[in-house]
């Protein structure tokens, strides 16, 4: 019997509404290996939060439809423990005080550094509520997210940034199966534009980057249920 492994929180969820900063965000954390979900309203990122798993939730508490910490208070409310990090223009004390009594795990008043966001944000990651490393490895094989990388002893091999989001949910989950929905959404992102065949041509790439590297794992497909890295000389 084949077991499958959980889904894995690989993404971060992003709610703001100010597109230009919702871009250069997206694309500073893209830069260090962190892939982004934007969110332009604390509704659709309350359906996002509350029904996909995330890494971390980076929150502006000014939105259109009102203050985050109101949908920070609400995911606490219904025991969604996503580590959240919140983005404000307000850097009163009070201001900090009611963030973290709401539920907020961290704050960083605006206007902020893309390496500090980013430093934060992996921390969150990494926190014990999250289980799992930012940089994981399996059987000898692991990523450089910051680099875009992926390394087998002293051979490396640059990924694009759906492969190497796919790479991190793979090793992850440590050789059980991942299914192939959660492998999409780690890719590509919750409503991305994904063509049929995108996941399977994204795999035969890193089929063949594995063997590049010469690495101790394989990719193998599990039938029905989705993909795992396994020992190279394992049966499928």
């Amino acid at each position: 019997m084949t077991d499958t492994a959980p889904a894995i929180a690989t993404r971060v969820a992003l709610i703001e509404d100010h597109p230009r900063l919702a871009g250069l965000i997206e694309r500073g954390l893209a830069s260090a290996g962190i892939a982004v979900d934007v969110f332009q309203t604390l509704e659709s990122a309350w359906h996002g939060l509350s029904g996909q798993g995330y890494a971390v939730a980076i929150v502006d508490r000014g939105m259109p439809d009102g203050d985050g910490l109101d949908l920070v208070r609400r995911l606490r409310r219904a025991d969604v423990r996503t580590p959240c990090l919140m983005l404000t223009s307000r850097d009163a004390l009070r201001d900090r005080v009611d963030g973290l009594d709401a539920g907020a795990d961290d704050y960083l008043p605006k206007p902020f550094a893309l390496d500090e966001l980013a430093a934060r944000v992996r921390a969150l990651m990494r926190r014990p509520t999250a289980l799992r490393s930012v940089a994981p490895s399996f059987l000898g094989l692991s990523v450089e997210p910051e680099s875009g990388s992926m390394l087998a002893g002293q051979e490396r091999i640059s990924l694009a940034p759906a492969e190497l989001q796919l790479m991190l949910a793979l090793l992850r989950a440590q050789g059980q199966t991942v299914r192939r929905s959660a492998l999409e959404n780690a890719a590509w992102g919750v409503g991305g534009a994904v063509t049929p065949n995108a996941l399977d041509v994204a795999i035969h790439r890193l089929r063949k980057k594995l063997v590049a590297i010469e690495a101790a794992v394989g990719l193998v497909n599990v039938r029905q249920q989705g993909f795992a890295l396994r020992a190279a000389d394992a049966s499928a």
